[in-house]
């Protein structure tokens, strides 16, 4: 008989022990797996949206929050700074970026580089219903919005026209060719988005010297998003550069607020990593365990086999072989068990992303498997070799 039959037979004799083996093996590989395949998913949803936005930047009021407080009793934080930013600075902040993006790229052309859109938020009712309007630049909109599509009627092109998100037309009951009233003012509904998915669905979009004729908010903005469209437009730089010679604002770069993101994600894989780390030496120490029993339960197999003339070095490769079986037991396990944990807990953390199994993760997990399975069978198919003939037959 040859000694691969003699291993197989063997674990076909002992299937629970082998599975109870195997089992913090796979729980281990299972966490792992889960963990990669949700932190590729959350990376990839990441840097589609910063691909989807381009090198973006947000310019903001600057407004900061002081603590106020009577002696050692506080009352809480005030708002200092506007709300708004003056359009006057449109132009100003445009010839910075432009500026900094035809020095960064030697680039000699006069013509505008960045698409600048600023945007005026209202908190409003609508037949009693709260919605937020949104003041457009509606060109500088749809360049900056590719994924924009209408799905019924037309784009915004006349001031008096409006253009609803997805779910915010069926919360007010509206259709095409509706009126909305905005204090006094009324707008006539053009177009209705297709649903994307974010905030946008919940909100009413009119140009922007519409809405701020009717709230009152004449030359002013609540926010502005920059466009550049090159990968390598110094967008961090330009930021700096409109922080410090522009009072009154805050610039953003997204890929700032993409790598913070980025980190965060880091910092809890590590953390989930360390779990996983932890439940696989507990399952190597439960591979030590069982292998250590197996080899009490066979000491009297062990004695017969060397008394027909096996080695020691033969002896440890029974052991050996039967921890490569356990390994690529708990791989395969846990790539499955993982794959589908992933699908399953993803789309909670991650706000619906899709989750899709990844194939590179199949030969590490069974490497890996493995590889603790064989370490942690080391010592038990030491302890093996070393049984005499004298003491197995004394066991009996």
């Amino acid at each position: 008989m040859k000694l691969y039959q003699v291993v197989l037979k063997g674990i076909l004799r002992r299937k629970r022990r082998v599975l109870y083996a195997s089992l913090g093996v796979v729980i281990g590989i299972t966490t792992i797996i889960a963990v990669l395949t949700i932190a590729l998913a959350g990376q990839t949803n990441i840097y589609s949206q910063l691909e989807k936005y381009g090198a973006n930047l947000m310019v903001m009021p600057a407004i900061s929050d002081i603590d106020i407080g009577l002696g050692g009793l506080s009352l809480g934080s005030l708002a200092v700074g506007e709300n708004y930013i003056s359009e006057d600075k449109l132009p100003e902040i445009r010839q910075i970026a432009d500026g900094m993006i035809r020095e960064a790229l030697n680039i000699e052309d006069e013509g505008d580089i960045v698409t600048i859109a600023p945007k005026l938020y209202m908190n409003t009712k609508v037949n009693g219903t709260p919605v937020i309007v949104v003041g457009v630049d509606p060109h500088a909109e749809r360049l900056l919005k590719t994924w924009w599509k209408v799905s019924q009627g037309k784009y915004l092109e006349a001031p008096d026209e409006a253009l609803v998100g997805a779910i915010a037309v069926e919360l007010l009951r509206f259709n095409v060719g509706d009126k909305i009233t905005l204090n006094g003012g009324e707008v006539t509904i053009a177009g209705i988005l297709e649903e994307t998915g974010s905030n946008e669905d919940y909100q009413v979009f009119v140009p922007l010297g519409t809405a701020q004729q009717a709230f009152d908010k004449e030359g002013l903005v609540s926010s502005i998003d920059i466009r550049a469209l090159c990968n390598a437009c110094p967008t961090s730089d330009i930021a700096g550069a409109i922080n410090e010679n522009m009072p009154g604002v805050r610039a953003v770069a997204v890929k700032q607020i993409a790598e913070t993101e980025m980190g965060m994600q880091e910092k809890v894989s590590k953390f989930l990593f360390a779990l996983a780390a932890i439940t696989l030496a507990v399952g190597c120490f439960g591979v030590v365990n069982t292998m250590t029993t197996s080899v009490h339960e066979r000491i009297k197999d062990i004695g017969i086999m060397k008394a027909v003339g096996a080695s020691r070095n033969q002896i440890m490769k029974i052991f050996f072989y039967e921890a490569v079986i356990v390994g690529l037991a708990g791989g395969l396990l846990g790539y499955v068990a993982g794959t589908l944990l992933a699908y399953i807990v993803g789309p909670l953390i991650f706000g619906g992303v899709a989750v899709t199994y990844v194939p590179q993760y199949f030969l590490p997990s069974l490497a890996l498997a493995t590889l603790i399975a064989v370490i942690a069978s080391v010592y038990p198919a030491f302890r093996a070799s070393r049984i005499k003939v004298a003491d197995s037959f004394r066991s009996l």
